[in-house]
């Protein structure tokens, strides 16, 4: 029987998407862009504004996910976010995989080849997108929907196209942390590889123990039943 199974270049778009939406439940996050946009009437800017404060009013939250590849291949998981920073990214049980982040690292455990591997986020190319003290406001830019409803924002450094282009769809929702809530997100590599995400059933504001975020490390040489 074949077993789906996403290799770990492949999946690094879809974890750098949700990397960035953890980090962006932390602290104090884009300030100036905030403010530059709190001080002009620009509907753009509100928007920009509006989509920051909404993730930064997540403290804790679950949705289902579809994830879809571009030959069509779909997987579904739950996601887990806790504000600062944590996130847990389970798959199906048909996919042997694992991501997890603490806010500082990415880490994706593969308990079919028994490897696990960390992206750190500060010292990472990507530190100006995922560190919640810079200003993303210079990389984040408002892309039109054509439906009020809807706010798109897309994410991409210039200088690093190597690591390619998020997209995060967000729809107005009353009953959402500051009345949008986050739908889908599009990522597309250096490659031209598209990664789309959709999240349904959220659920806001549960109890969500720490002992959620750590993971059983498969690797032989490694004891303990479980790490950060």
């Amino acid at each position: 029987m074949n077993r789906l199974k996403i290799p770990a270049s492949r999946s690094l778009p879809a974890i750098l998407a949700l990397a960035l939406v953890a980090s962006a439940t932390g602290g104090a996050l884009l300030p100036a862009a905030l403010a530059r946009a709190e001080a002009t009437s620009d509907p753009a800017n509100s928007n920009l504004a509006a989509a920051v404060a909404a993730v930064r009013a997540i403290s804790t939250m679950q949705a289902n996910f579809v994830q879809t590849d571009r030959n069509g291949q779909r997987i579904s998981g739950v996601l887990t976010l806790k504000r600062p920073g944590k996130i847990r990214f389970q798959y199906e049980k048909s996919v042997p995989m694992l991501i997890v982040s603490d806010g500082r690292a990415l880490t994706l455990i593969d308990y079919e080849v028994k490897q696990v591997q960390r992206w750190p986020i500060k010292n990472s190319p990507l530190g100006a997108l995922l560190d919640p003290d810079r200003d993303i406001a210079r990389y984040g830019t408002l892309r039109p929907t054509g439906n009020d409803e809807v706010v798109s924002v897309e994410v991409r450094d210039p200088k690093k196209p190597e690591y390619g282009t998020i997209t995060m769809v967000m729809v107005r929702k009353p009953s959402a942390p500051g009345g949008l809530e986050l739908y889908s997100w599009v990522s597309l590599d250096s490659q031209n590889t598209r990664t789309v995400v959709r999240l349904s059933d959220h659920r806001y504001c549960m109890d969500v123990p720490d002992s959620t975020f750590k993971y059983r490390d498969p690797r032989p040489s490694v004891t303990g039943p479980s790490h950060r």
